[in-house]
């Protein structure tokens, strides 16, 4: 089976994004909540996101809320915030570990299928 999970760094600060929430949700017959998460002192989750038998090939959109994130971390923020809730979409197939790292400032941000 496969598994989904992701981590979060703050190039802005220097430091990893901890404390952000993440949700996730399936594009499959709709959007769907499936999980919702909040990242560590590393930037990352404390279990993949998706795992073992919740793990199913589709898409999937993963919604990181940088705008709180960098608000309470005192960075001085447009307002409206430029960035707020950053989405990804991400097609899955059937197994495999899809790690998505997400590098975030509050102007910019990048991606890419990580390992």
């Amino acid at each position: 089976m496969g598994r989904l999970t992701t981590h979060v760094l703050d190039t802005a600060n220097g430091v990893p994004g901890s404390g952000i929430k993440i949700s996730l949700f399936s594009l499959d017959g709709g959007r769907n909540l499936l999980t919702t998460a909040v990242t560590n002192d590393d930037g990352r989750t404390d279990r993949p996101l998706l795992d073992e038998a919740a793990f199913k090939a589709g898409t999937y959109e993963l919604e990181f809320a940088v705008g709180a994130y960098f608000a309470a971390a005192g960075n001085k923020l447009d307002d409206p915030p430029f960035l707020d809730d950053v989405v990804i979409r991400v097609s899955l197939a059937d197994d495999g570990h899809y790690h998505v790292p997400l590098l975030v400032s509050p102007w910019s941000y990048s991606t890419y299928r990580g390992s």
